[in-house]
């Protein structure tokens, strides 16, 4: 059974940092893309960033996260990362890890298995 266990989300303020961890176990771990992805109320959801299989030195970042949000895996601890500096309101969201083992576009019908979220919230 394949799970993945996001944790660290929180509440903190405009310009501060949190670092999201996303645990997977179930699977081989280094044979998926690992993504994250997010999902504020009343929008979809919507892609953040991905990281290649294995090396992990193949990195899309969504536009409105480039510069401040850094994602980045260690395959021999079976888990995905996301540092989030200089946060916005705007970044207030639930966050969710996925894996995919295919290719493509970053749409979320194109990853594989989720985790349940962990919420972000930003203050002003």
């Amino acid at each position: 059974q394949v799970r993945l266990v996001e944790s660290g989300g929180g509440l903190v303020q405009a310009g501060g940092s949190l670092r999201l961890s996303c645990a997977a176990s179930g699977l081989t771990f280094s044979n998926y893309d690992m993504g994250w992805f997010r999902q504020a109320p009343g929008k979809e959801r919507e892609f953040v960033v991905t990281i290649n299989r294995r090396s992990g030195t193949s990195i899309s970042y969504a536009d409105s996260v480039k510069r401040r949000f850094t994602i980045s895996r260690n395959n021999n601890k079976n888990t995905v990362y996301l540092q989030m500096n200089m946060l916005k309101p705007e970044d207030t969201a639930i966050y969710y890890c996925a894996a995919r083992s295919g290719s493509g576009d970053y749409t979320p019908y194109k990853y594989d298995y989720w985790g349940q979220g962990t919420q972000v919230t930003v203050s002003p």
